[in-house]
């Protein structure tokens, strides 16, 4: 199916659903944890101060099923996982990097405005 035939501004329209997914603060956060390469999950865990091991495995999962992340178990004993991106999820670092910078460049505005909307 074409491109264009999806429309997220349609109900059921299965792009919706993966607006909701890389607008997630965890996805954009896990992405960007992986930029540099393969993790394991506990590095990702440190990485992301404040995800919970529930909500780490969530979206690594659901990235996983979006093809957006790769996740390799290495026979070893111990058992090592890793997690990387996949080429679609690389092709996500640069609009999800814009966002990140955007909400750091804009932050302090955000916050007066949320301090003077606070106040009336």
């Amino acid at each position: 199916m074409p491109s264009l035939a999806y429309d997220p501004y349609v109900h059921d329209c299965p792009s919706r659903q993966l607006l909701d997914r890389i607008g997630d603060r965890w996805t954009v956060l896990v992405i960007g944890a992986l930029e540099g390469g393969p993790q394991r999950f506990s590095q990702l865990a440190r990485r992301v101060d404040g995800v919970s091991q529930k909500m780490l495995t969530q979206t690594l999962r659901a990235l996983e099923a979006d093809g957006l992340v790769l996740r390799t178990a290495h026979p070893e004993i111990p058992p090592r996982v890793e997690y990387e991106l996949t080429e679609l999820g690389r092709s996500l670092l640069e609009p999800l990097g814009a966002l990140v910078a955007w909400a750091s460049e804009h932050m302090g505005e955000v916050h007066t405005s949320r301090e003077l909307a606070a106040q009336r």
